[in-house]
This record gives structure tokens, sequence and C-alpha cells, in this order.
């Protein structure tokens, strides 16, 4: 039996300081989980792609037979990240297209879409906000931006596993 995977969205009004000097406030991270937290809320794992990817790691969409995560062979009940064991989340990045703040979405300071006008982000943005859904989540795993995630983050999140790998052995 396949996974039904739920969209969802985070949205944050605080101001979020940019590395290029500039900052973005009002926005949205896309995002999914799968499986279930536990009481002591140290089983969930983050799974971060790489630059093109979406917050799809895993499931289907309802109604949508092929709509399977970009990591689906990996992440469900009794596979490799083992949804009845581990709390699964899958975060977009901000600037995408895959439902997180990016450039197609209205400027809060102009009413019109960012287009060229968006921040430049870089991988320390893309885990700078995840912060606030990591304390949230009690996540301990995090690849692939384990290296900016748990340097800037380390106090409020703890411990923590890396696993980097490609879907597809070369």
């Amino acid at each position: 039996m396949s996974l039904i995977a739920q969209p969802q969205t985070m949205h944050f009004e605080a101001a979020l300081p940019l590395q290029s000097g500039a900052s973005i406030a009002g926005y949205q991270l896309a995002y999914e989980t799968y499986g279930t937290l536990n009481e002591r809320r140290d089983n969930a794992v983050l799974i971060c792609h790489a630059l093109n990817a979406s917050h799809h790691v895993a499931g289907r969409y309802e109604g949508q037979d092929r709509s399977e995560g970009w990591w689906d062979n990996m992440i469900g009940p009794g596979k490799a990240v083992d949804t009845n064991r581990f709390f699964v989340i899958g975060v977009n990045n901000l600037g995408s297209c895959f439902g997180s703040t990016g450039p197609m979405h209205q400027s809060p300071a102009t009413g019109q879409p960012y287009g060229a006008d968006f921040p430049v982000v870089t991988v320390e943005d893309w885990v700078m906000p995840r912060p606030d859904c990591w304390t949230d989540w009690a996540s301990t795993s995090w690849p692939p931006s384990w290296a900016a995630a748990w340097v800037a983050c380390r106090r409020s999140v703890g411990p923590s596993n890396t696993l980097s790998a490609c879907a597809t052995p070369w």
C-alpha cells in the first residue's frame, strides 16, 4: 500500500535576513510529513533535496496514480527509512517553484510577483528558516545541507546523523 502524501505549508511573518544582505518577510515553506512523531520527539528524520527537487519525497497524491515522491523507493512502511518507526519530514527550499515562497509569489511590498526582484538565496538561507520547523518537529537527521544547518543550529537541534546519497547508482 502506497503512502498518501498531503502537502502542507508553514507561514513565517518575521523577516528572514539573507546572506545577500536582503531579507524576506511573510514567506512560506512547503513540506510533507510521513509517519508519527513519538512522545519523546526523537524519531524525526529530515529529508533534504539537492537543488531541484521538491518536498514530495514519498507516497503519491490522492487521485494521481503517477505522482510518486522522488525517493518513494526508500521511504515508507518497511522501507529503508521506515515510516512505522520514523517521523519523516520533507521540506521545500525557499525560492523554489514547488510551493515555498519564490519568484512567482506576490511581494508584500509591491503586491506584484517578485519575478527577477526575488532576492538571491544560498544554501545557508535554505537552512536558516528551518530551525523554527526543527524546534517544532525535533528532527535529528538532515542530509544533504546538513553541514550548514548543523553549524547554524546545533544548540537548538542537538546531535544529528547524516546520510547523503544519489537516487541512482552511477
